[in-house]
């Protein structure tokens, strides 16, 4: 980073940002440490160690006192809900399985971080996340981190240029178990903290039941099918199901069946073999790419958080980015983020939307 300067870093009270923050503030830099309020929990004590968990803003604040440096919470509630919550819900009902760490980092996060930076005079925004930014010819690139393992570039690939050459991320080059290792020698307060495995906002991990709730008489039961349209059972909402789901269906015809399709219009949820599953292309909307990637183009294209990426070709089609795989691919769901890489480097992505044979 070389010359001092103020950063402002993102501080969710885990181990992770602190590590960062603390990293910064080693390499002598002015650095302001900032934690987002986005999210309400009971406050029983039931959830614990969760992004934006009530002791989160307690937590972050305790360890920017221990690093000697000034820390600020911000109520982005509203946003929130407007941005993540609101649409993480449509989109269950419309019968897509949404990103929304994809859409917080989008709609929430980067963007309230780098306006909160102009606010407070900071030269550049610095999270926790394990991915890289490369600096070369003047040109800002996202990478993936050198812990395959917990990379999150996938998240951040909608960041553009000109965020990319004003972010700071300190753990791109660590793995998992440095951070924790650093966390403990330096004795930071929530050293030993648990990793939150679930979505912040559902932290029970019971996505049908947080969007249920929440969509009340517009979640339409209705049919389900089998390949040949016959109906072998009777569902409650969309909400409840994902491409490729296999358990939890309700339902038993003699061999394995899975979520091949979800018909909004219809309501209905269709059941099919492991084969059905395969898709050869897939339609992107909303695909944003790096200024320098020219389409049509080969890719490693990744279609989920923890899934391999798989080679493929980029080309236009219309107003929508067309992939073609070199090899089918399994449960490709619309609402994913599909996000293509050159190596390590991210190039860009788009939301699945539909998905071709």
């Amino acid at each position: 980073m070389g010359d001092r300067m103020r950063i402002l870093v993102a501080m969710s009270g885990g181990v992770d940002s602190s590590v960062a923050a603390a990293r910064l503030v080693d390499a002598g830099h002015d650095v302001i440490g900032v934690t987002l309020h986005l999210w309400d929990y009971p406050d029983d004590g039931s959830v614990r160690g969760r992004c934006c968990a009530p002791e989160d803003q307690h937590d972050a604040r305790r360890v920017a006192d221990a690093l000697g440096m000034p820390h600020f919470a911000f109520d982005r509630r509203e946003a929130f809900a407007r941005e993540v919550v609101e649409p993480f819900v449509e989109a269950y009902l419309a019968g897509e399985t949404p990103s929304p760490c994809v859409t917080c980092n989008r709609g929430v996060k980067m963007r309230e971080l780098f306006a909160l930076a102009q606010r407070l005079g900071a030269d550049r925004v610095a999270t926790g996340h394990y991915a890289r930014v490369v600096r070369s010819g003047g040109r800002a690139e996202l990478h993936r981190a050198r812990d395959r393992g917990k990379d999150q570039s996938y998240y951040l690939h909608t960041l553009e240029a000109d965020s990319l050459a004003r972010l700071e991320l300190p753990l791109g080059d660590a793995t998992k178990a440095e951070v924790r290792a650093e966390a403990v020698q330096r004795a930071l307060p929530g050293a030993h903290k648990g990793e939150s495995q679930e979505l912040c906002f559902v932290p029970t991990g019971r996505y049908d039941a947080f969007v249920a709730e929440r969509a009340g008489a517009r979640a339409r039961p209705g049919p389900i099918v089998d390949g040949a349209g016959r109906v072998v059972g009777a569902h409650a909402g969309l909400h409840g199901f994902t491409i490729g789901q296999r358990k939890g269906l309700g339902v038993a015809l003699g061999a394995p069946a899975y979520v091949v399709a979800l018909d909004a219009e219809r309501a209905s949820v269709r059941l099919g073999t492991a084969d059905e599953l395969l898709a050869g292309s897939a339609r992107l909307r909303g695909a944003r790419f790096a200024a320098d990637v020219m389409l049509p183009r080969a890719a490693w294209v990744q279609v989920r958080a923890r899934q391999e990426a798989q080679p493929a070709t980029l080309e236009r089609s219309g107003d929508d980015v067309l992939v073609r795989f070199e090899r089918p691919v399994r449960a490709v769901a619309p609402g994913q983020a599909a996000v293509a890489y050159d190596g390590d480097r991210v190039l860009g992505g788009g939301t699945i939307g539909e998905v071709l044979a």
